[in-house]
């Protein structure tokens, strides 16, 4: 998890915070929204090699399997 910024960092910290990510090579698990669409969030398994999406999950279903109230 990254750690936010106090209001008063600099613009050099609040860069680094907002465009510099971990970039793992393989299968990773990403949040996406159907923005075009139903608005819906998903939960998408991608390999970032190859770009192959092997399973999406309605992120609701995720919440619900978890047992976490909406």
């Amino acid at each position: 998890m990254l750690a936010r910024p106090e209001a008063t960092a600099g613009v050099e910290a609040w860069d680094d915070y907002l465009h510099l990510r971990e970039n793992p090579a393989g299968v990773t698990e990403e949040l996406w929204q159907h923005e075009a669409g139903c608005a819906a969030w998903l939960v998408v398994r991608r390999d970032t090699r190859t770009h192959e999406i092997s399973e999406v999950t309605l992120a609701a279903d995720v919440k619900r399997s978890m047992g976490v109230a909406s």
